[in-house]
C-alpha cells in the first residue's frame, strides 16, 4: 500500500480495519492482491494537506477470500469503516479470552455434569473407583439450583440427582430427573496450557485457588462488568490481585483444576455483579448495520465495485 502511494495515516486506518477480520501476520502472503480507493487534499502548489483517507479497500487472499472495508456515514451522520456485509470494523468491548474457541457447555440451564450415581457401596470395602465412598460435591462453577430434585420429575430423559444408592437394590428403583442449574458461564473446551487472554482492559482483583473454581482470575472493567476465569492450570507472571491488565494480554493457562470433569477454561461476564451470557451480550458483539442503512451501504459497494470495473478496462486498455 506505501508502494501505491497510500498516505501512511490511512493505510493504518485501513489495516487497522481490516484485522478486524483476518489476522494480517499470518494470513496474508506473496501473491495474495489488493485494491484501494483513497482520497487526499492537495494545495495549488501541488503540497499534499492532510493525512488522507481510504475510501475503500479490498483483499484477496488465497486462503480467506476476498474481505473488504468501504467508508460509510450512517444515519445519525456517523462515518467510519465498514465490512460489506454490513459489520462494524471496529472490534468490540469484549474479547473471547482464548484464540480459538470450541464450546462444550452454554450459558443457561443444564444438568449438574457430575450428577451420577455412584457405584453400590461393598461392606468394608472401598467403590468401585478405587477411593472411599463419599459425599456428592458441591455444585459446578457457576450452577445454581433451580428446581428442588425431591419435586415433579423435569423430564423423562434419564436425568438423575442423588438419592438413596446405597439400597441394594439401587440398580433397580426408579431414577428420579436430573435437577436442572443455570450455568452462569461459557465452558471452553482446549488443550492444557492453551494461553488465556484478558478479555478487556481492567484490574485484577482475584488470583488464586477458590474452592470449585480452582485456580481462578477476576478482572473488574469498565461500565460495571467483570470477567471469571476458572478451572486454569496456572497464572501469567504478575498476576495478581490489584494487578492492571490490557485486553488481549496473557493472564493463564488453561487447565482442569477445581471441580471439573476434563481440561477446559469457565469463563463468566457479569454485568452490575449478575450474569449474563458472554457469547451473545452487546459487549461482545460487533456493531451492524441493518434496514435502509444496510440497504444504502450495499448500494454503496455495488457503486464502488463498479467503479474498480470501469478503472481495471481502462488500465487493461492502455496497456494494450
Amino acid at each position: 500500500m506505501a508502494a501505491a502511494g497510500v498516505p501512511g495515516a490511512a493505510m493504518l486506518e485501513a489495516l487497522e480495519a481490516f484485522a478486524a477480520s483476518i489476522d494480517l501476520a499470518r494470513e496474508v502472503r506473496d501473491g495474495d492482491r489488493f485494491h484501494v480507493r483513497y482520497e487526499r487534499t492537495f494545495s495549488v502548489m501541488g503540497t499534499p494537506i492532510g493525512q488522507g483517507r481510504v475510501l475503500w479497500a479490498e483483499l484477496v487472499t488465497a486462503g480467506r477470500g476476498t474481505v473488504a472495508i468501504h467508508r460509510f456515514r450512517t444515519h445519525d451522520r456517523a462515518e467510519r469503516l465498514w465490512l460489506a456485509n454490513g459489520q462494524s470494523t471496529t472490534s468490540p468491548l469484549l474479547r473471547l479470552p482464548l484464540d480459538i474457541v470450541s464450546i462444550s457447555s452454554g450459558f443457561g440451564l443444564r444438568a449438574d455434569p457430575f450428577d451420577q450415581p455412584p457405584p453400590p457401596p461393598t461392606a468394608g470395602k472401598s467403590s468401585a473407583m478405587g477411593g472411599p465412598s463419599r459425599a456428592p460435591p458441591a455444585h459446578p462453577p457457576g450452577l445454581k439450583a433451580l428446581v428442588n430434585p425431591a419435586e415433579r420429575p423435569l423430564s423423562s430423559s434419564g436425568l438423575s440427582f442423588y438419592g438413596n444408592f446405597g439400597s441394594a437394590d439401587w440398580r433397580a428403583a426408579p431414577r428420579p430427573a436430573r435437577p436442572m442449574f443455570m450455568h452462569e458461564g461459557v465452558d471452553f473446551v482446549a488443550p492444557s496450557g492453551t494461553p488465556v487472554f484478558a478479555a478487556a482492559d481492567g484490574v485484577v482483583v482475584g488470583a488464586g485457588p477458590n474452592g470449585r473454581y480452582g485456580n481462578w482470575i477476576r478482572i473488574n472493567h469498565a461500565g460495571k462488568l467483570a470477567t471469571v476465569y476458572g478451572h486454569l492450570s496456572g497464572f501469567a507472571p504478575g498476576i495478581a490481585a490489584g494487578s492492571i491488565v490490557s485486553r488481549g494480554e496473557l493472564i493463564g493457562f488453561v487447565g482442569s483444576t477445581g471441580r471439573s470433569t476434563s481440561t477446559h477454561l469457565h469463563f463468566e461476564l457479569l454485568a452490575d455483579g449478575k450474569p449474563v451470557n458472554p457469547i451473545s451480550h452487546p459487549v461482545a458483539k460487533r456493531d451492524a448495520l441493518s434496514g435502509p442503512d444496510l440497504n444504502r451501504l450495499r448500494k454503496k459497494v455495488t457503486q464502488n465495485l463498479a467503479e474498480r470495473g470501469r478503472e481495471a478496462a481502462v488500465t487493461a486498455s492502455v496497456s494494450r
